[in-house]
């Protein structure tokens, strides 16, 4: 490793040190996301309220739905005397009540047997307004502080003013036969309504158009804890089932992999399935070896270069030349493998070729008379060169 590379390994080194400690040391920005959470300590989540259910209900034992209304409260639901099987308060807190049509008439059917529901949210489910004969209207022209108060008289000294986060939504249309008024907010000087209690069969339905009062922040804020406590002090005394925003597999964000992990068999199987692939993963890197190039073998280019030579001579019509180099090679032949003298090529030649060959006489003797014929022959044609190449193929053969 030279010097240079060395010197941009720390220089990279120093850069990313550096940028850690910029990133923990630099403050925060506040979260002014409105996610109303549990687990939320934000400006706008619920931790603080949520904390303070078992001081606000002593008496209460609090239960948390982690699933949806109708999954919940249907599995206490006595189809033999069309009754619940349990009593109480439930409560959902809320920028939008993300409550289905199925959940939201659970509600009211819980509701109707003696049951109380208090929503906080800026907008209702759309089931409530058909349902209860009610509808909300939002003013957007919004400007400065808003006070927040109840009809009631003994509730007098437990109006707040809200400075942040607010929003104009006020009730616009009430059924007065079954709608008792219990809260009002004040935008310049003018009322509207913002809470409410609906009667429902032998139950109420409590609505709350004013979610940020029970947000971290506004509780914090001088005594504003004071009118959420008075917002709830109209839930009778019983269990209280807070709707957690947590629900089943929520929890796990919009991850593909939620249901996976929210089972504890598959999520141990996926962490062991990760485990074993990071495992191979390095064992298999350090017995890995690198790609071994491979190198051809030099071909053998004799037979290709002989038939090179042919070609040429054949195409020049040097048959002569042709001739003389086949004879040579084929006498070359005899005197390396049958040991033969072939400086004269007579009958007692012919003989013992035939003899130390165990080839044909016949045949034995043609080639060597036809050789001493070319050989002898001042000018041979392609002819003679056919007939001296099958010839010696002949003897080959033999």
């Amino acid at each position: 490793m030279n010097k240079t590379v060395k010197l941009y390994i720390a220089l990279l080194v120093v850069l990313f040190i550096g940028f850690i400690v910029i990133e923990f040391s630099a403050e925060k920005p506040i979260d002014w996301s409105k996610t109303y959470r549990e687990t939320d300590k934000i400006p706008y989540g619920t931790f603080i309220f949520y904390e303070e259910l078992s001081n606000i209900f002593p008496d209460s034992e609090i239960e948390n739905i982690k699933v949806s209304p109708y999954e919940y409260f249907d599995d206490y639901y006595s189809w033999e005397d069309s009754t619940y099987d349990i009593s109480g308060n439930y409560i959902h807190i809320d920028e939008y009540a993300q409550i289905d049509d199925v959940s939201a008439q659970e509600l009211l059917d819980f509701a109707s047997h003696g049951n109380s529901v208090f929503i906080s949210t800026s907008y209702p489910p759309q089931k409530f307004y058909d349902s209860l004969h009610l509808d909300v209207q939002n003013r957007y022209d919004v400007k400065g502080n808003a006070e927040f108060g109840f009809t009631n008289p003994e509730f007098k000294n437990d109006s707040i003013t809200i400075d942040k986060g607010l929003s104009n939504i006020h009730f616009s249309k009430l059924d007065s036969s079954i709608t008792t008024v219990l809260g009002y907010q004040k935008f310049d000087s003018i009322k509207r309504i913002n809470f409410v209690k609906i009667d429902h069969g032998f139950g109420s339905i409590y609505l709350h158009l004013q979610p940020i009062v029970f947000t971290n922040y506004q509780l914090l804020k001088k005594d504003n804890q004071k009118y959420a406590a008075a917002v709830l002090s109209y839930l009778p005394d019983d269990t209280i089932f807070h709707d957690y925003h947590s629900k089943v597999g929520q929890d796990l964000g919009n991850s593909p992999l939620r249901f996976i992990l929210s089972k504890p068999a598959l999520r141990a199987a996926w962490y062991l399935g990760l485990l074993s692939l990071v495992l191979f993963m390095i064992f298999n890197a350090k017995r890995k070896q690198r790609i071994v190039k491979v190198i051809k073998p030099l071909e053998n280019t004799t037979v290709a270069f002989t038939k090179t030579i042919g070609n040429l001579y054949y195409e020049t019509k040097d048959h002569n030349n042709l001739i003389d180099k086949k004879i040579t090679y084929f006498l070359e032949y005899i005197r390396r493998v049958y040991y033969l003298d072939t400086q004269l090529l007579d009958e007692k030649f012919v003989k013992n070729l035939t003899v130390k060959s165990g080839k044909d006489k016949v045949i034995t003797k043609k080639l060597i008379d036809l050789i001493v014929y070319l050989k002898a022959k001042p000018v041979c044609t392609e002819a003679d060169l056919l007939n001296l190449n099958n010839t010696i193929e002949d003897f080959y053969k033999i």
